[in-house]
């Protein structure tokens, strides 16, 4: 059985991400690494302004404001906003799984937002569109996985709202 993170860096080697130096996220803003991306690491911050030691790097799409995470609903991002940790810090580019990192993805274009938990089954019907559209090769074998996930109640759609400071 392929393993989700095993298929996507396999893409991601296949894909132009491959080609754009990592470096060229840092060196660029949050909107050019969106647009570019194809994983967003995220961590919720603590009531007391820390951000929590649970992190993860995951698929996103965007809708030109707002970021959206297919995720278990049993994984903490998915708990997190109904627990009251709404905001969440997220690092935009790709530098493969999160602890292989040693913490440089830190270094990536980051945004804080607001973490809400999406029901309105429209919205989860555009979001999985637009996972469709931005992941297309993986979306053959992932897209039946995240629709049915939804449907069924063991996958939840979050939306990242960036916060202005």
């Amino acid at each position: 059985m392929i393993k989700r993170r095993n298929f996507l860096q396999y893409s991601a080697s296949l894909s132009l991400m491959a080609s754009i130096p990592r470096q060229a996220f840092a060196a660029g803003g949050v909107k050019a690494a969106i647009s570019e991306s194809d994983l967003v690491y995220i961590t919720p911050i603590q009531s007391n302004g820390k951000e929590s030691s649970c992190q993860s790097e995951v698929w996103f799409v965007n809708d030109g404001t707002d970021m959206y995470v297919v995720t278990a609903s049993n994984a903490w991002r998915a708990t997190a906003p109904g627990k009251g940790l709404t905001r969440a810090r997220l690092w935009i580019g790709d530098l493969g799984e999160w602890k292989a990192t040693n913490g440089k993805y830190k270094s990536l274009p980051q945004v804080d937002a607001e973490a809400v938990v999406i029901s309105d089954a429209k919205l989860k019907e555009k979001a999985l569109d637009m996972f469709g559209d931005k992941y297309s090769m993986e979306w053959l074998v992932w897209g039946s996985r995240f629709r049915k996930g939804l449907g069924d109640g063991s996958r939840t759609l979050l939306r990242y709202r960036p916060m202005i400071s």
